[in-house]
């Protein structure tokens, strides 16, 4: 994978973003302002404190748009005038716990706002890649101890998962039914627990332990055993920018499903992460509360096969890796350190 090429090859393209102000949303944004590409983003205002979004510093080629993805006609419109060549949409309600407190908004945003975007392609009927960007618990979680492959039943016993998981039945059927022949090319991309700098997201493995270290709160460890896909943001997100490219020089390769995680042959757990932790930075005040209503899936993992030997992607820094510079990232942060920096400097490390 040529990362100075992809980047090269996003000068001056017209993006639109959903979701641009999230974390992740807010990584691939800076990105593609910093190597010129021409950015709208959609997405609601920041709701977290501090919020990534709001500590970078965008060029002013950059149009940020607050609305809400459910939101049809302003969103049509938006697209209508705006005329992207890509999009990548990553407005979501992305938090599980969440999504068991409010699932008719988690169902709204996931799976209509999805809706309202497609069927909008389809109404316009215009030129353009699309990365739907989903999540790697839309697969049906029997705890098989096994990576999922693309072509795996989808489920979910959780809203969030089966919104996800309803999504990208929605996107695949409108390719088929819809976009098989046509200049409106999608993917979906579906990426594993991904961490970084900037994440103040609740109820999230690294964003808690960050607050514990330098707020001095308690950390509450829900499942101390489970078995993620971690990953640094950096991974996915080259992965979607070089999907889209590769989407739009050979569709009929390049549609449908993309598995996007680490390469560790050794599952990492929750506990791993902790420990891998606490060798970088001293951490107390832990509280193992390991959930026993069995909400959320123990073990999951992703084949990336299909993305290593087709897209021609594979990760750059291993979980451990992962960590330790987000860690790093952090504590910069802490020290006054301006995210604009601190992102430039992932980059740079990333490029090497």
């Amino acid at each position: 994978m040529d990362i100075k090429k992809i980047l090269k090859f996003y000068r001056g393209k017209r993006i639109l973003i959903t979701g641009h102000t999230g974390f992740k949303g807010s990584w691939l944004s800076y990105i593609l302002d910093y190597v010129g590409s021409e950015i709208t983003g959609f997405s609601l205002k920041p709701n977290t404190e501090p919020s990534l979004f709001k500590s970078l510093n965008f060029t002013k080629k950059f149009n940020s748009i607050i609305g809400d993805i459910r939101d049809k006609d302003k969103l049509r419109e938006i697209i209508k005038n705006f005329k992207p060549e890509f999009i990548f949409h990553l407005a979501a309600q992305p938090l599980v716990i969440e999504s068991y407190q409010n699932p008719k908004d988690t169902f709204d945003v996931n799976f209509t706002g999805t809706l309202n975007l497609l069927e909008i392609l389809r109404e316009l009927n215009l030129s353009v890649q699309v990365i739907f960007v989903t999540t790697d618990k839309v697969y049906e979680n029997l705890e098989l101890g096994v990576p999922f492959i693309e072509t795996d039943k989808l489920g979910g016993k959780d809203p969030y998962s089966a919104s996800k998981a309803a999504s990208e039945i929605l996107i695949d059927s409108y390719n088929k039914s819809f976009f098989k022949d046509s200049n409106i090319n999608i993917a979906s991309a579906r990426a594993g627990n991904v961490i970084g700098g900037g994440d103040w997201s609740q109820h999230r493995l690294l964003p808690d332990i960050i607050r514990s270290c330098f707020e001095n709160s308690e950390l509450v460890i829900r499942n101390s055993n489970s078995v993620r896909p971690w990953q640094h943001v950096l991974d996915p997100i080259l992965g979607y920018l070089d999907l889209a490219r590769k989407l739009s020089i050979n569709p009929k390769v390049f549609k449908g499903a993309w598995n996007f995680g680490p390469n560790e042959k050794t599952p990492i757990s929750v506990n791993d992460i902790i420990d891998i932790f606490k060798t970088k930075q001293e951490l107390s005040n832990i509280k193992i509360e390991d959930d026993r209503s069995n909400k959320e899936s123990k073990y999951l993992q992703l084949d990336i096969s299909k993305s290593k030997t087709i897209l021609n992607w594979k990760p750059r820094w291993s979980s451990e890796i992962a960590v330790e510079y987000t860690i790093k990232w952090y504590t910069q942060f802490y020290k006054n350190i301006s995210a604009n920096q601190l992102i430039i400097g992932d980059l740079k490390k990333y490029l090497k």
